[in-house]
Protein backbone atom coordinates (compact mmCIF):
# COMPACT_ATOMS: atom_id res chain seq x y z
CA UNK A 1 0.00 0.00 0.00
CA UNK A 2 1.16 3.34 -0.92
CA UNK A 3 2.25 5.61 2.09
CA UNK A 4 -0.56 8.22 2.95
CA UNK A 5 1.34 9.46 5.73
CA UNK A 6 4.04 10.95 3.70
CA UNK A 7 1.72 12.01 0.58
CA UNK A 8 0.15 13.90 2.79
CA UNK A 9 3.26 15.81 4.32
CA UNK A 10 4.02 16.47 1.00
CA UNK A 11 0.95 17.98 0.14
CA UNK A 12 0.98 20.14 3.21
CA UNK A 13 4.54 21.47 2.53
CA UNK A 14 4.28 24.81 1.24
CA UNK A 15 6.16 25.39 -1.79
CA UNK A 16 9.73 26.74 -1.20
CA UNK A 17 10.31 30.56 -3.06
CA UNK A 18 13.30 31.30 -4.53
CA UNK A 19 14.04 34.99 -3.52
CA UNK A 20 14.68 37.00 -6.51
CA UNK A 21 18.19 38.46 -7.60
CA UNK A 22 19.04 42.01 -7.21
CA UNK A 23 19.76 43.89 -10.13
CA UNK A 24 23.33 44.44 -10.55
CA UNK A 25 24.55 48.23 -10.30
CA UNK A 26 25.94 49.20 -13.60
CA UNK A 27 28.49 51.82 -12.54
CA UNK A 28 28.62 54.17 -15.82
CA UNK A 29 31.68 55.58 -16.77
CA UNK A 30 32.17 59.46 -15.73
CA UNK A 31 32.67 61.41 -18.90
CA UNK A 32 34.69 64.65 -18.74
CA UNK A 33 33.25 67.76 -19.18
CA UNK A 34 35.10 68.97 -22.66
CA UNK A 35 37.38 71.54 -22.11
CA UNK A 36 36.50 74.91 -22.94
CA UNK A 37 37.92 77.40 -25.34
CA UNK A 38 39.60 78.92 -22.44
CA UNK A 39 41.41 76.28 -21.05
CA UNK A 40 42.42 74.96 -24.34
CA UNK A 41 44.19 78.26 -24.59
CA UNK A 42 45.45 78.51 -21.32
CA UNK A 43 47.62 74.99 -22.08
CA UNK A 44 48.73 76.23 -25.54
CA UNK A 45 49.93 79.82 -23.84
CA UNK A 46 51.65 77.95 -21.15
CA UNK A 47 53.11 75.17 -23.83
CA UNK A 48 54.83 78.98 -25.92
CA UNK A 49 56.30 79.85 -22.06
CA UNK A 50 57.66 77.09 -21.81
CA UNK A 51 58.72 76.42 -25.92
CA UNK A 52 60.67 80.10 -25.71
CA UNK A 53 62.06 79.84 -22.02
CA UNK A 54 63.84 76.13 -23.23
CA UNK A 55 64.88 78.43 -26.73
CA UNK A 56 66.27 80.98 -24.53
CA UNK A 57 68.28 78.70 -22.25
CA UNK A 58 69.93 76.58 -25.49
CA UNK A 59 70.92 80.11 -27.08
CA UNK A 60 72.55 81.20 -24.09
CA UNK A 61 74.60 77.57 -23.85
CA UNK A 62 75.66 77.65 -27.12
CA UNK A 63 76.32 81.57 -27.26
CA UNK A 64 79.07 82.62 -29.50
CA UNK A 65 82.00 83.66 -27.08
CA UNK A 66 83.98 85.43 -29.70
CA UNK A 67 84.65 84.92 -33.73
CA UNK A 68 88.77 85.65 -33.85
CA UNK A 69 91.69 83.69 -32.08
CA UNK A 70 93.20 87.18 -31.61
CA UNK A 71 95.21 87.85 -28.48
CA UNK A 72 95.69 91.36 -28.45
CA UNK A 73 92.36 93.80 -29.64
CA UNK A 74 92.43 97.39 -30.65
CA UNK A 75 90.11 98.51 -28.14
CA UNK A 76 88.57 96.86 -25.02
CA UNK A 77 84.59 97.84 -24.99
CA UNK A 78 83.06 97.03 -21.09
CA UNK A 79 79.68 97.20 -20.96
CA UNK A 80 77.49 99.05 -18.70
CA UNK A 81 75.66 98.88 -15.33
CA UNK A 82 74.13 101.12 -13.29
CA UNK A 83 75.65 103.68 -10.92
CA UNK A 84 74.04 104.47 -7.74
CA UNK A 85 71.77 107.48 -7.05
CA UNK A 86 74.69 109.37 -5.82
CA UNK A 87 77.22 109.18 -9.08
CA UNK A 88 79.01 106.06 -7.10
CA UNK A 89 79.97 103.02 -8.47
CA UNK A 90 78.05 100.25 -7.54
CA UNK A 91 80.10 96.79 -6.93
CA UNK A 92 79.18 95.30 -10.30
CA UNK A 93 79.99 98.61 -11.76
CA UNK A 94 83.31 98.43 -9.92
CA UNK A 95 84.08 95.06 -10.86
CA UNK A 96 83.40 95.56 -14.73
CA UNK A 97 85.75 98.42 -14.59
CA UNK A 98 88.60 97.05 -12.24
CA UNK A 99 88.84 93.92 -14.72
CA UNK A 100 89.02 96.44 -17.93
CA UNK A 101 91.80 98.14 -16.17
CA UNK A 102 93.51 94.52 -15.00
CA UNK A 103 93.14 93.85 -19.37
CA UNK A 104 93.97 96.91 -20.18
CA UNK A 105 97.89 96.42 -17.97
CA UNK A 106 97.79 93.28 -19.33
CA UNK A 107 98.07 94.62 -22.79
CA UNK A 108 95.31 93.21 -24.35
CA UNK A 109 94.44 96.88 -25.91
CA UNK A 110 95.53 100.34 -25.63
CA UNK A 111 92.33 101.62 -24.90
CA UNK A 112 89.40 101.25 -23.41
CA UNK A 113 85.47 102.01 -23.97
CA UNK A 114 82.93 102.98 -21.59
CA UNK A 115 79.26 102.93 -22.71
CA UNK A 116 76.08 103.36 -21.60
CA UNK A 117 74.11 106.12 -20.80
CA UNK A 118 71.60 107.40 -18.29
CA UNK A 119 69.36 103.82 -18.39
CA UNK A 120 68.09 103.37 -15.09
CA UNK A 121 68.82 106.75 -12.98
CA UNK A 122 70.04 110.27 -14.09
CA UNK A 123 73.68 108.93 -13.97
CA UNK A 124 75.60 108.46 -16.74
CA UNK A 125 76.90 105.02 -16.55
CA UNK A 126 80.46 105.80 -18.64
CA UNK A 127 80.81 108.81 -17.41
CA UNK A 128 81.12 107.17 -13.55
CA UNK A 129 83.12 104.45 -14.88
CA UNK A 130 85.83 106.89 -16.67
CA UNK A 131 86.21 108.56 -13.83
CA UNK A 132 86.46 104.85 -11.86
CA UNK A 133 89.29 103.89 -14.32
CA UNK A 134 90.99 106.96 -14.18
CA UNK A 135 91.15 106.94 -10.27
CA UNK A 136 93.23 103.40 -10.77
CA UNK A 137 95.39 104.70 -12.76
CA UNK A 138 94.11 104.68 -16.59
CA UNK A 139 95.32 107.99 -18.74
CA UNK A 140 92.82 110.12 -20.28
CA UNK A 141 94.19 109.53 -23.68
CA UNK A 142 93.56 105.77 -23.38
CA UNK A 143 89.74 106.31 -22.32
CA UNK A 144 87.03 106.10 -24.33
CA UNK A 145 83.25 107.25 -23.72
CA UNK A 146 79.67 106.11 -25.22
CA UNK A 147 76.79 108.13 -23.06
CA UNK A 148 73.89 107.33 -24.97
CA UNK A 149 73.28 103.36 -24.84
CA UNK A 150 70.29 102.02 -23.03
CA UNK A 151 70.69 98.65 -23.70
CA UNK A 152 73.21 95.72 -24.59
CA UNK A 153 72.14 96.32 -28.36
CA UNK A 154 72.72 100.23 -28.36
CA UNK A 155 76.51 99.33 -26.26
CA UNK A 156 77.30 97.28 -28.54
CA UNK A 157 76.06 99.32 -31.61
CA UNK A 158 77.48 102.85 -30.46
CA UNK A 159 80.66 101.52 -29.17
CA UNK A 160 81.17 99.64 -33.25
CA UNK A 161 80.41 103.51 -34.87
CA UNK A 162 83.35 104.85 -32.05
CA UNK A 163 85.83 101.96 -32.93
CA UNK A 164 85.07 102.42 -37.05
CA UNK A 165 85.12 106.17 -36.71
CA UNK A 166 89.06 105.27 -35.16
CA UNK A 167 89.52 102.81 -37.43
CA UNK A 168 89.65 100.28 -35.19
CA UNK A 169 88.00 96.45 -36.06
CA UNK A 170 88.72 94.40 -33.21
CA UNK A 171 88.02 94.33 -29.36
CA UNK A 172 87.38 92.46 -26.27
CA UNK A 173 84.37 92.64 -24.54
CA UNK A 174 83.99 92.78 -21.21
CA UNK A 175 81.13 91.99 -18.35
CA UNK A 176 79.75 89.83 -16.01
CA UNK A 177 79.77 86.10 -16.97
CA UNK A 178 75.78 86.02 -16.77
CA UNK A 179 75.31 88.70 -19.02
CA UNK A 180 77.93 87.81 -21.60
CA UNK A 181 76.07 85.12 -23.36
CA UNK A 182 73.27 87.49 -24.62
CA UNK A 183 76.35 90.11 -25.21
CA UNK A 184 77.65 87.53 -27.81
CA UNK A 185 74.38 86.99 -29.41
CA UNK A 186 74.57 90.53 -30.11
CA UNK A 187 77.75 91.18 -30.84
CA UNK A 188 77.64 88.65 -33.33
CA UNK A 189 76.10 90.94 -35.54
CA UNK A 190 78.17 93.40 -35.58
CA UNK A 191 80.92 93.65 -38.50
CA UNK A 192 84.01 93.68 -35.94
CA UNK A 193 86.12 90.77 -34.61
CA UNK A 194 85.39 90.20 -30.82
CA UNK A 195 86.10 88.22 -28.10
CA UNK A 196 84.32 87.96 -24.76
CA UNK A 197 86.17 88.24 -21.14
CA UNK A 198 84.19 87.56 -18.06
CA UNK A 199 84.54 89.92 -14.67
CA UNK A 200 85.56 87.79 -11.68
CA UNK A 201 83.14 88.57 -8.64
CA UNK A 202 84.47 91.18 -6.00
CA UNK A 203 81.98 89.23 -3.69
CA UNK A 204 80.34 85.71 -3.74
CA UNK A 205 76.69 86.75 -4.41
CA UNK A 206 73.73 84.49 -2.68
CA UNK A 207 72.04 81.59 -4.44
CA UNK A 208 69.29 83.65 -4.49
CA UNK A 209 70.53 86.40 -6.20
CA UNK A 210 72.71 84.42 -8.68
CA UNK A 211 69.60 82.31 -9.31
CA UNK A 212 67.27 85.41 -10.04
CA UNK A 213 70.21 87.70 -11.91
CA UNK A 214 70.66 84.09 -14.46
CA UNK A 215 66.48 84.83 -14.61
CA UNK A 216 66.23 87.90 -15.72
CA UNK A 217 68.91 87.37 -18.22
CA UNK A 218 67.07 84.66 -19.73
CA UNK A 219 63.87 86.70 -20.12
CA UNK A 220 66.32 89.34 -21.62
CA UNK A 221 67.56 86.89 -24.10
CA UNK A 222 64.13 85.40 -24.65
CA UNK A 223 62.50 88.96 -25.55
CA UNK A 224 65.94 89.56 -27.64
CA UNK A 225 65.53 86.19 -29.91
CA UNK A 226 61.72 87.03 -30.84
CA UNK A 227 61.02 90.86 -30.66
CA UNK A 228 64.45 93.42 -29.89
CA UNK A 229 67.15 92.03 -32.77
CA UNK A 230 64.67 93.19 -34.80
CA UNK A 231 62.57 95.67 -33.73
CA UNK A 232 66.31 97.48 -31.58
CA UNK A 233 68.16 96.60 -34.52
CA UNK A 234 71.16 98.97 -34.43
CA UNK A 235 73.29 99.39 -37.55
CA UNK A 236 76.82 100.48 -37.02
Amino acid sequence: MPNTSSSRQSRLRKPSRIPPRRPRHRYKPIKMKRMGWRGKGIIVLALLVLGLFAWAMLARRFAPTSNTNLERFDAIIVLGYPADTDGNPTPEQLARVTEGVREYERGIAPRLIFTGGAAHNNIVEADVMARTAAAQGIPPSAIFIETRARDTIQNACYSARIMQAHGWRSAEVVSAPSHLPRAGLIFSRLPLKWSTHAVPALQPASAIDSSATTLLEILKTARYLTYARWADRCEP
